[in-house]
């Protein structure tokens, strides 16, 4: 069953019902419920290690494994490589890795370790925090010395919470830098496409869109556009097919892969782990519609996903109203490899949490929604039109806030209120300052537009008196410069998509030029974050803690190394590549 925006459980179709009993009962034949079967099935390949999933995790582990001197294979269900990752803006949150030493940062490891720990708690051991910080640099150093990705620092997005010990109000984060799709050949038509494309013409990175944003009020955003159309330029000029941010990632991970002769399999799901004597030693995957068996001599390393298009699964771990309509992680992740892992006596973690952040339900995809809710001139209002929450806050503290309240004060759906003041200054999504948002949006119900406050409120649902004395208060407090009530601005991380402009306070402005907006804001999602319990080497763990041999596990199909939080931009990328090195290198005995 899925959730609509408004809440409301929707049954499953017909055709998604046999779809999915279709798949269980491929999932049958599988080697740990029925190992003699599954030693029946065709032999598709021996290598030494066999990794699930070619997404950020998964290729980072093979690409390690074969630097390594290993066979390795790469098994991707969909029908392209890169998974959410080359969905994203690729943000990579490694502390001290030699990108930003270069850059002057002044990071240490014991100030990464502070933070991190301060950031996470008790959530996730010591042991596993201090092997990401351990290997993280390294493995920015292997994936450069071994394909043609570089990096540059996102230099000014602090930290998510800079104000506690160790925390960096600059930002340790950073992202792939331009690279030339040329490099794949054909092999470049199974990209999977970015969530967001970006404009025509253009080459842009994550960092440059806190300016764009601004461009029709900033001399700098009005520059930097400048420059995203001239790199654009250069590169059309020289022929090339410019890449950045998870489409960068993704596609230089590819290049590597294709430079250490790793085959990937494409349109190739797993159905089972096969067990010998408790032993993981390789894969029941599907491959050109029949099932076959791919052997593992050292262990498989599952980099397969979260369950965030698992309807079932979310309903069966996470707080409602939940859904598979609200997530921008990429449609082949439901939750299989967690399930193979749990079948072959994995224990698993953190299954109610997710990479949250507010999104918006747009007609098609929803958006998540990063500098709209955090720009002067707007705020959030719950179902009884008031505040609830720092708007600025990180994206994941909202929606944790939003579940928290939700039970005794309704705050899914919730709304973003702006007015045309804001409308004339700020780039909204995709949609350029002063222009009128597509119809959809409004017959879909995600957006609202009125030319009084009352009048917005009621086409709402929520009480007009109510978001009138909301607003009011919201105006006298941006005129003062300080949100005595919520504390937005409080933080240096609050003012990173806000505008300079904007004084005393650039996150708070008032609302007071008609019409009126009003933006459906449910829990969104980059993915989910629970999966199979690992430990400090991405060895799978059963209950009582003992190893399960020949299995690994990295990137959304393990428990998250950040427990219930998120420590940066990257949070989810930079561990997901970290822990799928550290397996390869495990396998490799080079730990």
């Amino acid at each position: 069953m899925t959730t609509s925006a408004d809440g409301q459980v929707q049954l499953p179709g017909r055709r998604r019902v046999l779809a999915g009993g279709a798949v269980a009962a491929l999932g049958v034949v599988a080697g740990v419920r029925d190992s003699a079967r599954a030693a029946d099935l065709p032999l598709l390949g021996t290598y030494d290690v066999v990794v699930i999933g070619a997404g950020a995790a998964g290729m980072t582990a093979a690409l390690t494994a074969a630097r390594q001197g290993l066979s390795c294979v790469v098994v991707e269900k969909a029908p392209t490589f890169g998974g959410s990752a080359a969905r994203s803006g690729a943000g990579i949150w490694i502390p001290n890795n030699p990108v930003i030493l270069a850059a002057g940062v002044p990071d240490t490891p014991a100030k990464a370790a502070t933070y991190l720990s301060a950031v996470v708690g008790a959530d996730v051991p010591a042991d596993r925090q201090q092997s990401f910080l351990a290997h993280g640099p390294a493995m920015i150093s292997f994936v450069m010395a071994n394909s043609p990705l570089r990096f540059r620092w996102m230099e000014g997005y602090s930290d998510y919470y800079p104000e506690l010990p160790g925390g960096l109000p600059n930002g340790r984060s950073i992202e792939p830098d331009q690279l030339d799709g040329n490099i794949l050949g054909t092999e470049l038509a199974h990209l999977n496409p970015p969530y967001l494309a970006v404009p025509s013409g253009m080459v842009v990175f994550s960092a440059d869109y806190k300016w764009l944003d601004l461009a029709a009020v900033s001399v700098k955003g009005a520059a930097v556009a400048t420059e995203c159309l001239a790199r654009g330029t250069k590169a059309a000029l020289l022929g090339q097919k410019p890449l950045t941010m998870g489409q960068s990632l993704a596609a230089g991970l590819r290049a590597g892969l294709q430079s250490a002769q790793v085959p990937v399999w494409l349109n190739t799901p797993l159905t089972d782990l096969y067990l010998e004597g408790g032993v993981v030693t390789g894969a029941v995957v599907t491959r050109a519609g029949a099932a076959g068996l791919v052997r593992a001599r050292r262990g498989v390393v599952v980099g397969s996903g979260g369950f965030e298009h698992n309807a079932a699964m979310r309903a069966q771990y996470q707080r409602r109203p939940i859904g598979t309509d609200w997530t921008v992680g990429a449609k082949e992740n439901t939750g299989d490899g967690i399930q193979a892992g749990q079948r072959a006596g994995a224990a698993l973690a953190l299954m109610d949490d997710a990479w949250w952040g507010p999104a918006i339900p747009l007609p098609g995809d929803p958006y998540f929604c990063l500098a709209e809710r955090t720009l002067p001139g707007g705020l959030l209002v719950n179902q009884a039109g008031s505040r609830f929450v720092n708007e600025a806050a990180p994206y994941s503290d909202v929606v944790h806030t939003m579940y928290d309240r939700n039970p005794a004060a309704p705050d899914i759906p919730a709304w973003l209120i702006v007015d045309q003041n804001y409308r004339n200054r700020y780039l909204f999504r995709d949609v350029l300052p002063t222009f009128t948002f597509p119809d959809d949006w409004y017959s879909s119900g995600a957006a609202y537009k009125a030319w009084t406050l009352d009048a917005l409120a009621t086409s709402i649902g929520v009480p007009a008196a109510a978001l009138r004395s909301t607003v009011s208060r919201f105006n006298s407090l941006a005129a003062n410069g300080k949100d005595t009530d919520f504390g937005r601005g409080d933080s240096t991380y609050d003012h990173y998509y806000t505008d300079p402009a904007v004084l005393p306070n650039s996150c708070l402005a008032p609302l007071w030029l008609a019409p009126y907006y009003a933006f459906r804001i449910v829990p969104g999602d980059l993915g989910t974050k629970g999966g199979m319990r690992t430990d400090a080497r991405a060895r799978v763990l059963r209950a009582d803690g003992s190893v399960i041999p020949g299995l690994y596990a990295a990137g959304n199909a393990s428990a998250a190394v950040m427990g219930h939080s998120y420590a940066g931009a990257g949070s989810t990328i930079g561990p997901a590549m970290t822990f799928g090195y550290v397996a390869a290198m495990d396998l490799a005995g080079a730990l």
